[in-house]
């Protein structure tokens, strides 16, 4: 009889995420401070892949596969890699630019962001962002944290908001600009989000999305066609700190695939946001 395998310990777990994310977002800061960025090859239609993308993945992956050597890995750039994912089986998910677009602008809204899937479930997630020195982390028993050391905050514990009212609601968005036959059906709902609530913002990543909403910054959030690699960081976050998401239809989002993401603070702006969707 074979031993039971011991489960992951989710400590650990989020050690290693923080650390790969933070090895990609240095790859982002040492870029930024040589003077120009490097061009960029298009993968699809305004998708973009540089060489940031790729020096910052090798580093995010080096820090895993150190520790997990047989780790189960879905990378952007690489793909799928390592063990077979099993019950039980973590499965790392990487994302090791998200808002490249924005990098190679110089727009600060991008970050390197690292999820651990067990079982289908976002649960540990750690996303920092190169710009400002921001980072978010969550595990089971841990909770959802945040530090900005730009605005004198070392470490804090963050919650979403309790805003239940989707007309005084902050709502974020993201443009379907990787799907042009779904921009008709976007702007569709757009017109209809826009005069129902407070306001409308669009930063370029979801990932730094996702943890707005983790924080409170933004109460809820809909983007058509993301995938796995936009969202799984974000989403253990948002999950630590009392947050619910599932597809636009209502179904519930298979993370591993990606889709079309409704999040929100809560049930009860998740389903208003979703009739009106």
């Amino acid at each position: 009889m074979s031993p039971t395998p011991t489960p992951p310990d989710p400590a650990a777990l989020l050690a290693t995420a923080r650390a790969a994310a933070d090895a990609a977002a240095r790859v982002h800061r040492r870029w930024l401070d040589r003077g120009p960025l490097p061009e960029a090859r298009q993968k699809g239609r305004a998708d973009f892949v540089s060489k940031v993308d790729l020096e910052s993945e090798a580093a995010a992956l080096e820090v895993i596969r150190e520790r997990y050597p047989d780790a189960a890995i879905l990378a952007e750039e690489s793909g799928r890699s390592g063990m077979a994912v099993d019950d039980g089986t973590p499965l790392w998910v990487i994302d090791p630019l998200d808002g490249t677009t924005n990098f190679l602008h110089r727009h600060p809204d991008f970050c390197a962001s690292v999820g651990v899937l067990m079982e289908g479930r976002p649960v540990v997630g750690a996303v920092t962002r190169a710009s400002t020195g921001e980072r978010w982390w969550a595990a089971p028993g841990a909770g959802a944290w945040r530090n900005a050391p730009a605005l004198g905050v070392e470490e804090e514990r963050i919650r979403v908001s309790q805003l239940d009212d989707l007309e005084g609601a902050l709502v974020g968005t993201g443009f379907p600009f990787k799907l042009p036959r779904a921009l008709p059906r976007y702007l569709a709902q757009l017109e209809r989000v826009l005069p129902s609530c407070s306001g409308v913002r669009r930063g370029g990543s979801a990932a730094l999305d996702l943890c707005y909403l983790a924080q409170g910054s933004l109460d809820v959030f809909w983007e058509i066609h993301l995938s796995p690699w936009d969202i799984a960081g974000g989403l253990a976050i948002l999950a630590q700190a009392g947050g619910c998401w599932s597809e636009i239809d209502g179904r519930p989002l298979v993370v591993e695939r990606g889709g079309s993401v409704l999040a929100a603070n809560g049930p009860a702006l998740r389903s208003a946001l979703r009739a009106l969707l």
